[in-house]
């Protein structure tokens, strides 16, 4: 048997990086879990149904980064992973994805602030977070259990028809949130109209942000015939959690539970 071990473990030079990495994300997490926790539990009375959702997308990202650290140290101390956690940890994290997009979904028609309920398009955000799920979990599974970089046709199919949802669900938020701002800019609701300003702001860095290290990824790490900068493959797995983490947390900021909730229900 041949043992190939460097001075930090048996990782790769490629992925040690993400060790620490998803250890800090974890921390950050645990900050993020706890301190939601008390400030909900303080004004336990006054808590709106958008953040108990915020919540739960906060569990499963704690959920999601713990998997993930544990099966790096594993991997780094014993050399081998553990049957079926990468799966495990990727069904997960498409889960939490699947959550914040129908969350800002949600957000963006206006429910609870502009309208009392959702009516028929409820049943669209479920589908839409349905769709996105299966067509995630594919997409997750088959990237974690091929080699990094594949170019298959096999990857193509999986990750175009994610790509064309997450589109529309981008379509669909941004075309909401123009309809919300207008009710709310005809109902001269100055707080909720800042409240949602800052959410758009928010989600169009995002998008930009995203846009702009795709560019990048493929520039680097696709369009070359000799890949020289092979340590920093790892942003690539790094980039999108970190991410995530920024909106979550500009959303926790703009949602954090106050005595003033009230001022952002529905009023006809």
């Amino acid at each position: 048997m041949v043992k190939m071990r460097g001075d930090y473990g048996y990782l790769s030079a490629i992925d040690w990086p993400l060790l620490p990495y998803y250890g800090v994300l974890c921390l950050i997490y645990v900050l993020f879990a706890v301190t939601w926790l008390g400030i909900s539990a303080w004004q336990w009375r006054d808590l709106l149904r958008i953040q108990f959702w915020i919540g739960g997308v906060i569990a499963l990202g704690l959920l999601e980064k713990a998997i993930y650290y544990a099966e790096y140290t594993n991997i780094n101390n014993r050399g081998y992973s553990i049957y079926g956690a990468v799966v495990f940890a990727e069904l997960i994290s498409v889960l939490k994805r699947t959550v914040s997009r129908m969350l800002v979904i949600i957000v963006s028609l206006g429910f609870g602030i502009v309208k009392p309920r959702l009516g028929q398009m409820l049943h669209r955000v479920l589908g839409v977070g349905a769709l996105y799920f299966i067509l995630g979990s594919v997409e997750s599974c088959m990237r974690a259990v091929r080699p990094r970089l594949d170019a298959s046709h096999e990857n193509m199919l999986a990750i175009i028809p994610l790509s064309v949802v997450d589109a529309a669900i981008c379509w669909w938020v941004f075309s909401s949130l123009v309809q919300t701002t207008r009710t709310l800019r005809l109902r001269r609701n100055i707080i909720k109209l800042s409240l949602y300003r800052h959410f758009t702001n928010t989600l169009i860095f995002a998008v930009l942000a995203s846009v702009a290290f795709m560019i990048w990824s493929i520039k680097v790490h696709r369009l070359t015939d000799c890949l020289s900068d092979w340590k920093e493959l790892w942003i690539d797995d790094a980039f999108w959690p970190l991410l995530f983490t920024i909106i979550l947390f500009v959303i926790m900021i703009l949602w954090t539970p106050t005595s003033n909730n009230q001022r952002y229900i529905f009023s006809p």
